[in-house]
């Protein structure tokens, strides 16, 4: 079964992915990831896309696709999950074509439905403890005593720099404009299905593990 899940940043696609993995042994298809792995390994795509990057510019749509053919070839039997990837009507025609090319097919499009609001106090209230990485939320998951981690009593905190309103509404904008527009493709061909991305990560979870046993 190969599977795309959609949302914006924050929606929790790598935190289902992840379920996935270990629920269905599925190998999860993220393109950053991916991407940092070939540089690392120095693999033929990763050379291509470690210059493209060091001089500033953007990874090409073919280089990304060869990054996915190339772990699609070694992916056997088990089924993919996309993250991240696609995210324009381009790269969804260039899926398809990667599939087709293996003899697979793409079973369902799963969008996280969030709420841009809710979105963002989730994200800009995210901190994490700067000794052992615990993570923590200003409302929703704070530590029991203020400004001391639960797990080794640091009083050290660290939040990611992009974590924040500004930040958070930018990307929604941006997924809106660029990815959102290649939902209708999917809906023409019946494989669309939304979920309710601001319930718990157990109650997503159920909701997709339903769509794939339908």
């Amino acid at each position: 079964m190969n599977i795309v899940l959609l949302g914006p940043p924050g929606a929790g696609k790598g935190t289902q992915a992840a379920r996935l993995q270990a629920s269905r042994g599925m190998i999860q298809m993220s393109t950053g990831d991916m991407l940092r792995e070939a540089v690392a390994n120095g693999s033929p795509v990763g050379v291509k896309a470690k210059a493209v990057m060091e001089a500033g510019k953007l990874v090409s749509d073919a280089i990304v696709s060869a990054l996915i053919g190339e772990r699609l070839d070694t992916a056997g039997r088990h089924g993919a999950i996309f993250d991240g990837f696609p995210r324009t009507r381009q790269q969804a025609e260039a899926l398809d074509s990667l599939l087709a090319e293996r003899g697979r097919n793409l079973d369902h499009v799963i969008e996280l439905v969030v709420d841009e609001d809710a979105l963002v106090e989730r994200i800009a209230g995210r901190f994490s403890c700067a000794k052992c990485g615990a993570s923590y939320h200003d409302r929703f998951k704070p530590p029991l005593a203020d400004g001391v981690c639960d797990h080794c009593g640091s009083t050290e905190c660290i939040r990611r720099p992009d974590d924040n309103e500004q930040t958070v509404r930018r990307r929604m904008a941006e997924y809106r404009a660029k990815t959102e527009p290649i939902l209708p493709y999917y809906d023409e061909r019946g494989l669309v299905h939304r979920v309710d991305g601001m319930q718990s990560v157990d109650d997503v979870a159920a909701q997709i593990e339903a769509i794939l046993d339908s």
